[in-house]
């Protein structure tokens, strides 16, 4: 692990400053994103019991979050295509930054749903768009380190969604202002400082390059690009790989992340503060996986990566789902978000490669989140079955087992990518 971070950073230190900004601008982006994200699903309890309604009713606002992401990448991309990455991206940064001001005012909970679905739309659009502007600025050696990094900027996000829902939850649900208590209100004021970013990426970060180059090229008589729908039916068959492998992928990440706080405060009635502290554990873990696996997609190429990742995280269900102490679970944790961590690593750097140039910013960004789409209602089914069951560590562990096979079995039907030059 230390020798593939020393060599990450001999990347780095590579890069022009153009590149640096590019990536931290996009990195950041999708952290900030992630952040406003897990804010809501921490709060899922609070959020129940101050409308006066089940875990159930609140797990929809999660469910519809990622049904609307399709939406977003779509528009997002499409704009990205025509009007160049950069302000697309300040524009999409802003958008969801204000959603997340506006969820903290929502009077009830229909309210609320509608907001989180139109939040949707401004997080799905940021990831094909972020991805597409970073991995046509960056050079073709290291991609599989910066993708590593790239995408563990959702896991940052969560790490620091956890601590500031272990360090100022409590402090806010003892909080009033105008005779009202603030409780997780606060916490999502706090989300919508993500908008700030903006003005770094107006400042620092420069279009990019082979946007610009494509944009040149087609100002030329005889030299139109395809239209966005002409790319997608050319590359049908990857198209939907892409679809199905980023269902499974979804199914990974979200079936152990999001009931997972549920799950700890409702299994074994741990408080605000020790899922905040879990939260920031399994979340180092997410980080390290996807930079050593990232970094092994180098030398052992994209496929093998991901499927040994998506394997090596069934060993660790008993831990995970199973333990019956919060040292236990915590450690359990840690091993399986470093796994599925570990397998998202590879993900930026594997669509962008399988992606054509003339719709890099819709294809993978419209893939991904059309998987979202087939897993949407992941997390309603497991609030249903652990209704059923009586206990969510049995339903976590067999989201697990379901899934991870799943996900190695996809991938293994796919071709491989490493090494191809992403061209205008």
């Amino acid at each position: 692990m230390f020798d593939e971070v020393r060599a990450l950073g001999a990347h780095w230190q590579r890069l022009k400053p153009t590149q640096r900004h590019a990536f931290l601008a996009c990195f950041l982006g999708w952290a900030l994103d992630a952040f406003d994200y897990f804010l809501l699903v921490l709060c899922i309890p609070a959020i129940a019991t101050e409308f006066h309604t089940g875990t159930k009713a609140v797990l929809e606002a999660v469910s519809l979050t990622l049904l609307f992401r399709p939406v977003g990448a779509l528009l997002f991309g499409t704009l990205a295509e025509r009007f160049g990455r950069r302000p697309t991206l300040i524009f999409n940064i802003a958008c969801y930054s204000l959603l997340e001001l506006a969820c903290a005012f929502a009077p009830s909970l229909p309210v609320l749903l509608v907001l989180r679905a139109l939040f949707g739309i401004a997080m799905g659009g940021e990831w094909g768009v972020g991805a597409a502007l970073v991995f046509e600025t960056l050079p073709v050696e290291g991609r599989g380190f910066f993708s590593g990094v790239l995408q563990e900027g959702y896991a940052v996000g969560y790490l620091l969604a956890a601590l500031v829902f272990g360090v100022l939850f409590d402090p806010l649900a003892h909080l009033h202002v105008a005779g009202h208590v603030v409780g997780w209100r606060g916490l999502f004021v706090v989300g919508a400082l993500p908008g700030l970013l903006c003005l770094y990426i107006n400042r620092k970060v420069e279009e990019s390059p082979t946007w610009t180059q494509g944009r040149a090229q087609a100002a030329l008589p005889g030299q139109r690009r395809a239209a966005l729908w002409t790319g997608m039916r050319a590359h049908l068959g990857t198209f939907l790989f892409l679809v199905l492998l980023m269902a499974g992928f979804n199914a990974f990440s979200h079936g152990t992340q999001d009931l997972y706080p549920t799950f700890l405060i409702k299994d074994h009635h741990a408080s605000a503060h020790e899922v905040g502290l879990i939260g920031v554990i399994y979340n180092i873990g997410a980080i390290g996986g996807g930079i050593l696996f990232g970094a092994l997609s180098e030398r052992w190429g994209r496929k093998r990566a991901i499927i040994t990742a998506a394997l090596l995280a069934l060993p660790c269900v008993p831990l995970f789902a199973l333990a019956h102490s919060l040292p236990l679970l915590a450690l359990g944790a840690f091993l399986m978000q470093f796994m599925v961590q570990g397998a998202w690593g590879v993900v930026p750097a594997y669509l962008s490669e399988l992606s054509p140039a003339e719709t890099r910013a819709t294809f993978p960004g419209v893939a991904y989140q059309l998987g979202n789409l087939l897993t949407s209602r992941n997390i309603v089914l497991q609030g249903w079955a652990a209704a059923r069951v009586g206990a969510y560590g049995p339903v976590l562990a067999g989201t697990v087992l379901i899934v991870g096979i799943f996900l190695a079995v996809v991938c293994s039907l796919g071709r491989e990518s490493r090494g191809k030059k992403l061209v205008a």
